[in-house]
Formats: C-alpha cells, sequence, structure tokens
C-alpha cells in the first residue's frame, strides 16, 4: 500500500492527510503536541484566522466545505472605528462577498476529526521530528513524553509542522545550497478576549471585521459564535510613543486604551486585568528554497510563513494542498516530477503573499481612514460593478478568486496607478456626481478595453 508521513497536525497538515488518504494513501501524521482536542481550547488562543476563496476551493475539492462552513461567520466588509468613535464601513466585495471568520482551535480539531474519518491516516501525539534522511523518505522521532526513539520511512515525507518546522531546520537546512531567511517585522501582537454581554448578545456588530485603524499601529476584532470577539492588537515592541515596551503597568495599559481607544475601553473597562491573559508574540516572514528534496516536501508556513495582515496564511496553505493534488494526477503520481513542478509554481506565489501581507498592513492600520484612499476604493468598487469581468481590485483578486498571487500583485499596483490618474485627471472628489463619476469610468477605462 501506499505510504505517506507529515509532519505536523496543524491545519495544512490534517488537509493534506485527507487529500492523501483519498487518493489510496496509507498516511501517518506525526505531532509534537499533544491532543488539542483533549484539552479545553478558548476562542481568544490565537489570531482568527478568515477564510476567503482559495480557502473553500480546497475544502470544498474533498468534499468538507461545508462541514467548516458551520463553524464560520461571514464577514461582509470591514467597519472602522475612529479616534472619536465614530464608525464607517466598507464592503469587501460586490454581491455580498464575504470573508469568513472561524477559530483557530475549532477548525484544527474539526479538520483531524475529518482526516481520521474519511481515511486511513493516524495521528500520533507527542513525537517530535528530531531529523529526517530526505532522499530515502525516513524521519527520525523522539517521544516528548518517554523520551523513547524511533524512525519511520514511506514513500513520500511532507513538512507541515509551521513556520518553525523541525524537519525544515533539522534536514532541510542541513542540506548543501538550501537558502533560508527569517526577518521578525517591528511589530508584535497581543490577543484580547471581547467577552460578549451578559445576555450573550455581541457588543460590536457581528458579520464584519472591525478595526480601530491608529497610522502606526491597530487593534482588529473578529466575531466568534459565543458572542465574543478575538481581538488582537499589532503595535511596534519600542521606538514609538504608543509601543508595547511601555505598557508596563495596569495603570499605563489603561491610560492607553483610554486615549487610543476610547470607545473599546467603554466596552472593556477591565482591559488591565485581562491584558496578559495572552502572551506578547512576535511577527517573522520566512522565506526558503527549495521546497523538496528527495521524497520530502515543504507545504504551508514550513515552506512561505507570513504574517497575518491579508489573512492569507491558512488559504495559501490550503492552496498549496489544492496545487500538489492537481500535480498529483497531471503526472500520475510520480513524485520527482511533482515535487519540480510544485516548488517552481508555487514559491513565486508564496513570496508574492508575503509582500501582499505587507502591503495589506499598512492599508488597514493607516490608509483605512485616508480621505484619499477611501476615494480611490469608491472609484475602483464602482468600475468593479460597470466591468466586473474586466476589471478586478487587487483585494478581490486575492481574496475572492484563484488569481495567482504574483499576478494579483502585480496587476494590483498597476491598477493603482490607473485609478490615481483617473482621479487627477479628472478632478475626482468626494463631491463628485455618481453619474459624473461613471461617464469618467467609462470614457477611460472603456476605452482601454476596446483597445
Amino acid at each position: 500500500m501506499k505510504q505517506a508521513t507529515i509532519i505536523g497536525s496543524g491545519l495544512v497538515g490534517s488537509l493534506w492527510a485527507v487529500y492523501l488518504s483519498k487518493q489510496g494513501y496509507k498516511v501517518n501524521v506525526f505531532e509534537r503536541r499533544t491532543d488539542m482536542r483533549k484539552a479545553k481550547i478558548s476562542a481568544g488562543k490565537s489570531i482568527n484566522l478568515a477564510m476567503s476563496f482559495r480557502g473553500w476551493k480546497a475544502l470544498d475539492e474533498m468534499g468538507i466545505g461545508d462541514e467548516i462552513r458551520k463553524i464560520s461567520i461571514p464577514m461582509y466588509g470591514r467597519t472602522m472605528h475612529a479616534l472619536d468613535g465614530k464608525t464607517t464601513y466598507q464592503p469587501y466585495g460586490i454581491n455580498n462577498q464575504a470573508i469568513y471568520s472561524v477559530s483557530r482551535g475549532d477548525i484544527n480539531c474539526k479538520l483531524m476529526d475529518i482526516a481520521e474519518r474519511e481515511g486511513n491516516t493516524q495521528i500520533k501525539f507527542s513525537e517530535e521530528c528530531i531529523g529526517a534522511d530526505l532522499k530515502n523518505g525516513t524521519v527520525d522521532l523522539k517521544n516528548t513524553e518517554t523520551g523513547k526513539l524511533s524512525e519511520h520511512t514511506s514513500d513520500v515525507v511532507f513538512g507541515t509542522d509551521g513556520a518553525f518546522s523541525a524537519i525544515r531546520y533539522n534536514a532541510f537546512q542541513k542540506t548543501d545550497r538550501f537558502t533560508y531567511s527569517q526577518n521578525y517585522i517591528e511589530d508584535g501582537y497581543r490577543e484580547i478576549l471581547l467577552p460578549a454581554n451578559a445576555d450573550g448578545s455581541y457588543k460590536l456588530e457581528k458579520n464584519t471585521l472591525h478595526i480601530w485603524p491608529r497610522g502606526r499601529f491597530m487593534l482588529i476584532a473578529l466575531p466568534n459564535f459565543d458572542g465574543s470577539f478575538t481581538c488582537t492588537l499589532f503595535m511596534p515592541f519600542e521606538n514609538h510613543e504608543h509601543c508595547f515596551n511601555n505598557l508596563t503597568s495596569k495603570e499605563k495599559v489603561n491610560n492607553f486604551f483610554k486615549s487610543v481607544f476610547p470607545d473599546f475601553f467603554e466596552m472593556m473597562p477591565n482591559i488591565a486585568d485581562a491584558w496578559e491573559d495572552h502572551p506578547l508574540s512576535s511577527l517573522a516572514i520566512i522565506r526558503c528554497f527549495p521546497w523538496t528534496n528527495g521524497k520530502a516536501a515543504l507545504m504551508g508556513d514550513a515552506a512561505h510563513a507570513t504574517v497575518p495582515f491579508f489573512g492569507q496564511g491558512m488559504n495559501a496553505g490550503f492552496e498549496d494542498c489544492s496545487a500538489l493534488y492537481s500535480l498529483m494526477k497531471k503526472h500520475n503520481e510520480n513524485w520527482t516530477e511533482i515535487f519540480k513542478e510544485y516548488e517552481v509554481i508555487r514559491k513565486p506565489n508564496g513570496d508574492a503573499v508575503q509582500d501582499l501581507s505587507m502591503l495589506n498592513y499598512i492599508v488597514m492600520r493607516d490608509k483605512v481612514a485616508d480621505p484619499v484612499f477611501l476615494l480611490q476604493q469608491k472609484v475602483e468598487r464602482r468600475m468593479a460593478e460597470l466591468y466586473p469581468g474586466n476589471y478586478f481590485p487587487m483585494y478581490s483578486m486575492v481574496s475572492f478568486s484563484d488569481i495567482e498571487y504574483q499576478v494579483a500583485l502585480t496587476k494590483g499596483k498597476e491598477q493603482d496607478k490607473i485609478i490615481l490618474d483617473l482621479i487627477l485627471q479628472n478632478n475626482i472628489t468626494n463631491d463628485t456626481s455618481p453619474e459624473n463619476i461613471d461617464k469618467f469610468i467609462h470614457r477611460s477605462f472603456g476605452e482601454k478595453i476596446k483597445n
């Protein structure tokens, strides 16, 4: 029987186990941690995830999308909270397009259940990868509870064990000409769980992503099913008027929220008491190449860890699964050929999603409150409505299509210039009538399409 080994039972590893088992593989998944399903997981344990088109495509490909939809909440746009408490709303797409809030813990547990249910998959916990023979498909393991050493050999091996991948560190990084970089951004994050009202209702509008943009930093909130919101403060560690290293006492935490997020403080006056419920964490972008060696391949964050500002980390990892599955069919499960093409087509997209994530951080923390940017968004949205088959905003290309990330990045930058030129050449302002905006768009963009 065909055998596959997966290191890491996280989101990508669990989904990839479903793909492989449905193709007739006996799958062994080795996970360093204990079984998270046996521990109580708070909704606020980790950054809530935003499922979008690419993720749904991979899940639906295996017929399991509807099971995940049951544990996800649609968010149809972003609601900005200004310093004075006023809110503004920006829809994400057209025709009620949405991204979906899902708890990392909930979806991971569900995918592990599905993996064990759907085929011949065994998940073995407390098994740490301490080395591997990539050429022969052998992984060396150590049981974290007993200290027992073992090895496991299979036809093919996949490293899906996250940004700080053990198989990448203990095997790939010890091979000749393996290129690797790990770059921390200046900002970190801390999570805050905003509880529901006493009657279980939401303190904020449920079906939207909430953002408190403050120029150099921001607070965001994503809804949970129990009426709470998982909130995340992204902010510099140091060297800024407002930074994590300055918030060294409950008094300073209270004063910070009172002055910078006053409406949030009103909803959660005990913020200082909850401040250390979740750790202060750092954010890194990790790039490496090659992604394959011998019988082994890296997937998801192990290959292209990114920062969370476009909500594409999980979606990009799930798209790795979909891409590999397509190549399995194309090359009739000739893994040498599959791996060769996989890293060539996916590496540029892994780099692009990292660049897109950093670009969107600037948008979320700063530009969403900028009148010029909002005007650009208004005009771009109208262009997408008037020419739905010919014009796709960058956000839509990334979140509501499977257009390659590298294409979305390049085309998005080109389109930004087109929109800005259109605004400047026609002196469009917020007072310009919708009829005139339509006329300018038809005259400029319509001609480009004809030509």
